[in-house]
């Protein structure tokens, strides 16, 4: 009998048979990579990680191994045309292709003050920010839905790392420290795990800072937010 790649939506008890099935499963994924992604143009290795990267054309190969359709929305954007800054926080739904059920939910986020953007003209890569902050959030969501996290890593900063702030971000003449476009992007992951909406959160920062809006959030405020989050309990 020929093996197939299986997608279980139902939840079981931990059995010997799941867990042969689990690792049979993981067999079957590790041997399509071996054998249908190519090193350098699905994934690749960074200096400095332990673990490759899975890149864009990666990515889409799982999605559509798994039989998902892949859907992109932007929940959060900057377009400082003056002061030429741009941010995009986007956010990849991966449905299945036989029943429209949402498997899996990324986040991304991109913005013209990161370090590879820095000797750029801001208003000529607008597009590329948002691409940029698309794959992230793409990325994001693959890892999650075909659960192949333990293989590949995303080419940008480690979340937990995000409660450091990051110099680059901010320029001199800021006379408010904002919070991070990263930091933002955490809270939002954070929430999601907790299963808050987004009315929840609002409620939940308004008490604990005296604001609702991410645009007038500090980065300590954003810091108090994410030690809240991780704490949190309904």
């Amino acid at each position: 009998m020929e093996k197939e790649l299986v997608i279980y939506d139902d939840r079981e008890s931990i059995s010997e048979k799941l867990i042969e099935r689990e690792i049979e499963q993981f067999k079957l994924i590790q041997n399509f990579i071996k054998s249908q992604m190519k090193e350098g143009e699905d994934y690749g290795k960074i200096p400095g990680s332990p673990k490759p990267s899975l890149f864009k054309p990666g990515a889409e190969k799982l999605c559509n191994l798994y039989g998902f359709t892949i859907s992109v929305d932007i929940l959060e954007k900057v377009e400082n045309w003056k002061e030429g800054f741009f941010y995009y926080l986007c956010k990849c739904s991966l449905r299945s292709k036989k029943t429209g059920e949402i498997i899996s939910e990324g986040l991304g986020s991109c913005n013209s003050k990161e370090t590879k953007f820095a000797k750029q003209n801001p208003y000529t890569i607008v597009n590329t920010i948002l691409k940029m902050a698309k794959k992230r959030a793409l990325i994001d969501a693959t890892l999650s839905a075909t659960r192949t996290s333990g293989i590949f890593t995303q080419d940008i900063e480690d979340m937990e790392e995000l409660l450091v702030t990051d110099e680059n971000t901010e320029t001199k003449e800021d006379k408010i420290d904002y919070a991070t476009p990263n930091q933002k992007n955490y809270i939002m992951k954070l929430a999601k795990d907790k299963n808050l909406s987004e009315e929840q959160l609002k409620q939940l920062t308004q008490k604990l800072i005296g604001k609702n809006e991410s645009k007038d959030w500090t980065k300590d405020d954003a810091s108090k937010i994410i030690q809240e989050l991780k704490n949190y309990q309904k």
